[in-house]
């Protein structure tokens, strides 16, 4: 299973690693042995806070504004937390670098830096924050054995020498290095900012140029199907001009010829009668052809409708009634919707033609990023390496590539046949 579907808020893998690798770093830390020791009640706290914060990093809100102020008030709780229970000035950087790269995928540039100035100010109030050291503890001596004095009164003890206090220069030279580490502190999370800003930066460039480049190919197919419409408007007016008008003229001549044939005729009668209904016929298909050459297929109707009208017609035609299952959830683009009708379309035509099946079935499922068609038979099938230049097969094809789409069929002879399209959709603009 790829990452990309455990973690779907996560906008960027390579980050997603660097804070792995931060908390890591973090948490050995942590969990190192110690010369002063840590308490074990504090420590498995202070180690469930850091888990909690990586956890929090895989899924980042969307959305409302107050979500990601919740989210990000919710991660200052967790760094106070973490500081609360253990003062070591190493950790507290490393989880405020992770809560600036967490607030440039959440925030727009305004919150990065209002974010960025936070963990800032609160680095510099850890650094010159004075702590009080604990006090000394004081151990009763165990009792003398039998016969030993006991010690003398607690007044008559000697006092343990008083702490001097630090030299100046030394003070001086302390506060020096706090002030370095404050500045060099802050450079880091300004480059941080820099470093991100540019990643997002890169990554929407990325995306807009898809995305120019996906409406530049739906304009480009637009045009196409603009132009192929108009010659095909051409040609169907060439054709009822032309064939059209010389089958109607035969069709009159031959009832003519029938009507003064002489009644012992007879064998001259059949054929001028079959000749007649082959010019019936002829005209009636140049008709059909001319009225699918005419009309757009999906003028004024859904794809469900074009494909659900489809369907009854050939069940009128060849009686036989196919199964389909259509899950749209979607609008789809014209040119995907024409493409994908007019594949079930020329399916359906070769079944009827070539296949002499008795049983079809019909599904069509969008997701997310792609639609998805497949169109099977029980038919006698055929070998599709040696029917490779079937103009049905060839427009099928035809249809799939440019819009970036794969074609494929399965058949095998007396096993029917199998055409799966998948078709990527078109990514919209974030």
């Amino acid at each position: 299973m790829q990452l990309r579907s455990l973690f779907p808020n996560h906008s960027f893998r390579l980050i997603l690693y660097l804070e792995w690798i931060l908390l890591g770093i973090t948490l050995l830390g942590e969990i190192r042995p110690t010369p002063h020791g840590m308490n074990p009640t504090s420590l498995f706290l202070l180690i469930l806070a850091i888990i909690a914060f990586g956890f929090m990093g895989l899924k980042l809100p969307t959305g409302k504004t107050q979500n990601k102020v919740l989210y990000t008030g919710l991660e200052f709780g967790l760094l106070f937390l973490t500081f609360l229970l253990d003062k070591r000035t190493i950790f507290f950087p490393l989880l405020g670098v992770i809560i600036v790269i967490r607030s440039c995928l959440i925030f727009q540039q305004i919150g990065r830096l209002i974010v960025a100035g936070m963990v800032f100010i609160f680095f510099l109030v850890m650094m010159f924050q004075q702590f009080p050291e604990p006090p000394p503890r004081h151990h009763e001596p165990p009792p003398p054995p039998m016969g030993v004095a006991p010690p003398p009164p607690p007044q008559d003890r000697p006092h343990p020498p008083r702490k001097e206090p630090l030299p100046e220069s030394f003070a001086q030279t302390i506060l020096a290095l706090k002030l370095n580490t404050a500045v060099i502190y802050g450079l880091a999370l300004i480059f941080i900012l820099l470093l991100v800003n540019a990643l997002l930066a890169e990554r929407q460039s990325r995306e807009k140029l898809l995305l120019a480049n996906n409406q530049l190919r739906q304009y480009a197919l637009r045009i196409e199907d603009q132009a192929t419409l108009q010659e095909r408007n051409r040609i169907a007016r060439e054709i009822h001009d032309s064939l059209g008008h010389a089958l109607t003229a035969q069709s009159i001549q031959l009832e003519n010829a029938l009507l003064f044939l002489p009644p012992d005729a007879e064998k001259t009668g059949k054929f001028l009668r079959e000749a007649k209904q082959l010019g019936a016929r002829a005209l009636q298909e140049v008709r059909r052809s001319i009225a699918t050459l005419r009309t757009h297929p999906l003028q004024g109707q859904s794809l469900e409708v074009a494909i659900a009208k489809a369907i009854n017609e050939f069940q009128q035609t060849t009686n036989i009634k196919p199964n389909y299952k259509i899950e749209i959830f979607h609008s789809i683009s014209g040119e995907i919707s024409t493409a994908i009708y007019r594949i079930i379309q020329e399916s359906l035509t070769n079944i009827y033609k070539h296949s002499a099946a008795t049983e079809i079935n019909i599904y069509l499922h969008q997701t997310q990023e792609t639609i998805y068609l497949e169109i099977n038979d029980n038919g006698k099938g055929f070998n599709p390496e040696e029917n490779t230049t079937g103009f049905g097969l060839q427009g099928m094809r035809e249809r799939t590539s440019p819009l970036g789409g794969q074609f494929f069929i399965v058949s095998q002879p007396g096993k029917g046949c199998r055409i799966t399209v998948s078709i990527p959709l078109p990514k919209l603009a974030v």
